[in-house]
């Protein structure tokens, strides 16, 4: 594990292995770094101190003992995202997953139960069967059709570990099954602090997709389309857009597009999309409003949701947080490690243990 970790952080910092070892104090060979990475030999105390300063990272990041290793990353990225960009991202997931995993271990949380497998399919027919099964999940879960409040709320609630991180600006996110050194497997899904709350939302209900139909099952029906398809059904249902917009219309507004947007809290572009996917309205018009108004909606959003405004203020993980306040009021876990775990000053987390005192 060390030798993975290592080797991660040297991508993450774009070193070569000759330029790490002529950083690192006390020096060490290249030759050594090589046998480092490849778990032959380890280094000493001094030199692995050395190691993490040279890199920047942490001993607890070096030598973590959770996290074996991130399979099947998934990743939600521009065309220009780099090697080191990705280095660089699962590195930030491995150093948050280490304390998640460590809070849940101090409090004795075993995982639940496969939340979605009575739900899952590898096969759907066609469009309309995607949409039917957004509408049986929602049924399941008993979520009516109206607009869902936080994706992340509804994600965490079923087990799955949502992360907020500040992941390199080409990478909007990724999700990956988590081997650990001990204990069952987890999931994680990380989305990009900086990434819009439209764009978010409608990422969450995409990895939720996947989740759901592992595969379409039918060659008509490209995969990640097929994702779309799904979150755009799951966060926009047909019944409750046919209520707010009315049916086979000829056209539409841009205020009124703007109000539709912000009622579900997805990007103007999946707004117009699902408008079309149910017929309200046409194919035509939406193919038109793309190629003339719309035309930049695919690479900058209109009326953005604004920080702590509407679903922005919902849509953050909780459960960490949460966890970490508990094992403190357990005093299961000191303040300082709670400061480090919440990544807060000691006097903000002294002063929330002990609440206001009067002046």
């Amino acid at each position: 594990m060390f030798g993975q970790r290592l080797r991660l952080a040297r991508k993450r910092a774009g070193l070569s292995m000759q330029a790490l070892a002529e950083r690192v104090t006390p020096s060490v060979s290249a030759q050594a770094i090589s046998k480092y990475e490849a778990d032959k030999m380890m280094p000493s105390s001094s030199v692995l101190v050395g190691l993490g300063k040279a890199l920047g990272v942490s001993l607890d990041f070096l030598l973590g003992g959770q996290v074996e290793a991130l399979e099947s990353v998934e990743w939600r990225k521009n065309s220009t995202a780099s090697a080191q960009d990705r280095a660089m991202a699962e590195s930030i997931v491995i150093e948050k997953l280490e304390d998640y995993l460590a809070i849940e271990d101090i409090l004795d949380m075993h995982p639940a139960e496969d939340p979605f497998a009575a739900l899952r399919v590898d096969m759907v027919a066609d469009e309309e069967a995607i949409d039917a099964k957004a509408r049986d999940v929602r049924r399941e879960w008993q979520l009516g059709i109206d607009p869902i409040p936080s994706m992340t709320a509804l994600l965490e609630d079923k087990g799955l570990k949502v992360i907020e991180a500040d992941l390199p600006e080409r990478i909007n996110g990724l999700a990956c099954h988590v081997e650990r050194a001990e204990g069952a497997p987890t999931e994680v899904i990380v989305v990009s602090r900086h990434t819009n709350v439209e764009r978010k939302r409608f990422n969450l209900a995409h990895e939720l997709a996947h989740r759901i139909i592992t595969e379409t099952g039918n060659a008509a029906l490209k995969k990640e389309p097929s994702m779309h398809r799904f979150a755009g059904a799951f966060l926009i249902p047909r019944e409750h857009l046919e209520e707010e917009a009315g049916r086979n219309r000829h056209g539409m507004t841009w205020i009124e597009i703007m109000r539709l947007k912000r009622t579900y809290g997805v990007s103007a572009a999946a707004m117009l999309v699902r408008l079309g996917q149910v017929d309200i309205l046409s194919k035509s018009a939406v193919e038109y409003a793309f190629k003339t108004y719309a035309r930049s909606w695919r690479r900058e959003e209109p009326e953005p949701i604004g920080p702590g405004e509407g679903f922005a203020a919902f849509e953050k993980p909780q459960r960490f947080e949460r966890l970490v306040w508990r094992a403190l009021g357990e005093e299961m876990i000191s303040p300082v490690r709670a400061a480090q775990m919440l990544g807060l000053p000691l006097s903000v987390v002294e002063r929330d243990i002990r609440g206001p005192r009067d002046q």
